[in-house]
């Protein structure tokens, strides 16, 4: 019962910009805050951006300026643009959700790698 599905990682420069997608249960993604997470080598997997159904957004304070979160209701998929990329953005990120008690089963996530 597959739920959840993240694409659009890569391996790129500091600087350089990715686009992720998420592309949802069209139940889990209407009810929903949706959000981007993400999870570093040795971290905890960290909230940083979400997105509510009327399309406002949060962002946490690292990415702010730099992220872009959207939706579109039709294909039901959640996107995360993510320009200015730094090393310290390295993750795998994941889909999910925003509120914790929500949670659905975790997709693979896509693997972020930004080079110095």
């Amino acid at each position: 019962q597959v739920q959840l599905v993240e694409s659009g990682g890569g391996l790129v420069q500091a600087g350089g910009s990715l686009r992720l997608s998420c592309a949802a249960n069209a139940i889990i993604y209407n009810m929903n805050t949706m959000g981007w997470y993400r999870q570093a080598p040795g971290m905890q997997r960290e909230l940083v951006a979400s997105i509510t159904s009327g399309a406002i957004t949060n962002y946490a304070d690292s990415v702010k300026g730099r992220f872009t979160i959207s939706r579109d209701n039709a294909k039901k998929t959640v996107y995360l643009q993510m320009n200015s990329l730094k090393p310290d953005d390295t993750a795998v990120y994941y889909c999910n959700v925003a509120r914790e008690e929500f949670f659905v089963s975790w997709g693979q996530g896509t693997q972020v790698t930004v080079s110095s």
